[in-house]
């Protein structure tokens, strides 16, 4: 019960993780869904749901936080999110300072509206990048591989690639709705340019990492990353002030055929 209540929030959520995710094989599919869905909550309390019900967001994220980590010490809990993500650290040793970089930046969102370029990036090394590092405990879990660093650089990859292709997607809801302006007051054409090539070769360097994961996970990752390859293109080709006001999506049939196009090359390569 607790694990289908984790991927019920994936589902609700992330159509493209959604779809990725059903790639991947047992356990690890389980696994990443409880992940998500922690951390799809935390995203949750920061971008409005506690203020919207009155409650402080800032004490809501700190309580969280505090059971998030606490919670691997015990084998059971009433929250199921909670339940299944406490089964999920302790099964595949996942790594607390990555969650505790994670809950940083979630803060950061709840007092910071601007960033510098190095703020940005340790952003958005704890939003996403230690994200990609905690699937990958996942995906090797009692696996040792004498190319971990080269797999922990693709991971990182790929949480900052998909992080930076959302902030581009939902551009004009976050400056509209929360204030927020990751990449500054003013996107052209020339930054976004300078961001979609830069998107293109962090895929890049994730895609020679997927090579070298497990075959029972290479075909769900290599989907994901076919999925946000195709939307940092279509954002390539958008004018930027057409981004204020257009949330860049793939159609559904697409989205299958990319999953299957990725699935096929990645597991018979």
């Amino acid at each position: 019960m607790a694990d289908k209540a984790a991927a019920q929030v994936i589902a609700r959520y992330s159509t493209s993780f959604s779809l990725a995710t059903k790639a991947l094989a047992r356990p690890e599919r389980t696994h990443v869904r409880n992940l998500y869905a922690v951390v799809r909550i935390a995203d949750e309390i920061v971008d409005g749901a506690a203020e919207q019900a009155n409650e402080c967001p800032e004490t809501a994220l700190d309580l969280y936080e505090e059971q998030v980590l606490h919670a691997p010490r015990h084998r059971f809990h009433t929250d199921p999110v909670l339940h299944a993500w406490a089964r999920t650290h302790r099964a595949c040793n996942i790594d607390n300072s990555h969650m505790e970089a994670f809950f940083a930046s979630m803060r950061a969102d709840l007092t910071q509206t601007e960033f510098t370029p190095e703020e940005l990036d340790t952003y958005i090394y704890g939003s996403a990048e230690v994200i990609g590092l905690m699937c990958l405990d996942i995906f090797m879990r009692d696996r040792a591989s004498a190319d971990r660093r080269v797999l922990e650089d693709g991971a990182r990859a790929l949480g900052s690639a998909f992080q930076k292709v959302n902030f581009l997607r939902d551009l004009g809801e976050d400056r509209r709705a929360l204030g927020r302006a990751y990449f500054g007051t003013q996107l052209d054409d020339d930054l976004k340019l300078s961001l979609t090539n830069g998107i293109t070769a962090e895929l890049d360097r994730a895609q020679q990492a997927i090579a070298l994961l497990p075959r029972s996970v290479r075909g769900g990752v290599a989907a994901a990353e076919a999925l946000y390859r195709e939307l940092n293109s279509k954002i390539a080709t958008t004018p930027a002030a057409q981004l204020q006001t257009t949330r860049i999506g793939v159609p559904n049939h697409r989205k299958l055929w990319l999953t299957a196009r990725a699935m096929k090359k990645a597991t018979t390569a």
